[in-house]
């Protein structure tokens, strides 16, 4: 819990990078795969009232935390919060409008999995918003090595999201310079509104 409330400041700008691209517009729904306290996605329903916010984390720990702070920017309308991985979502294909994953991809799997389920979840048209610190600048964290995160430059992030089903077109990256001189990549990639076949018939 102590982890969770000091998140919240270490990732306020960040999130907040992350929802400009995102865009957040009432009636969407939204999901935040690695939560945390809630932050991210308590902000995503203040922009955005009457929005649906669902969201995945490992911890359980979170996940009270997270539900307070949710249902209370979301005046009442109960968030959808479960406990799990990226790798296995518990929703239907084509259930979110737009997911987040700030800080999260990381942990993501280097097979490709989390991404491919995250794309599966997302409906035709929707975008996913992708937040991770450049390698460069984590290679100063002693508590980021190797044996614990998944390392990115910008080459690499647009390989995963290949990886994981989004075509290099419906991609765009950019740089973000935080305060203490931290580099960070925002990613955003679109599930094409109509696929390909249809356009082929």
């Amino acid at each position: 819990r102590l982890v969770g409330h000091l998140m919240v400041p270490l990732n306020r700008d960040p999130n907040r990078r992350a929802i400009d691209a995102l865009a957040p517009v009432a009636g969407e729904s939204y999901l935040e795969v690695g939560f945390g306290p809630g932050a991210g996605l308590a902000e995503i329903g203040r922009r955005a009232p009457q929005c649906q916010l669902s969201g995945i984390d490992r911890s359980p720990a979170m996940l009270d935390l997270a539900w307070r702070r949710c249902r209370q920017a979301t005046a009442g309308r109960p968030p959808d919060l479960r406990i799990g991985s990226a790798e296995s979502l518990p929703w239907p294909d084509a259930s979110f409008d737009g997911v987040l994953a700030v800080n999260v991809a990381y942990f993501f799997d280097e097979g490709g999995r989390a991404v491919e389920e995250i794309r599966r979840v997302l409906k035709p048209g929707g975008r996913l918003i992708v937040y991770v610190t450049d390698r460069a600048t984590m290679r100063h964290w002693p508590f980021a090595g190797q044996s614990t995160h998944r390392t990115f430059d910008e080459g690499e992030l647009r390989a995963m999201l290949v990886n994981g089903g989004f075509h290099p077109e419906d991609q765009a990256l950019t740089v973000v310079r935080l305060p203490f001189g931290i580099v960070g990549w925002i990613a955003v990639a679109k599930r094409p509104a109509v696929a390909a076949a249809a356009l082929s018939a």
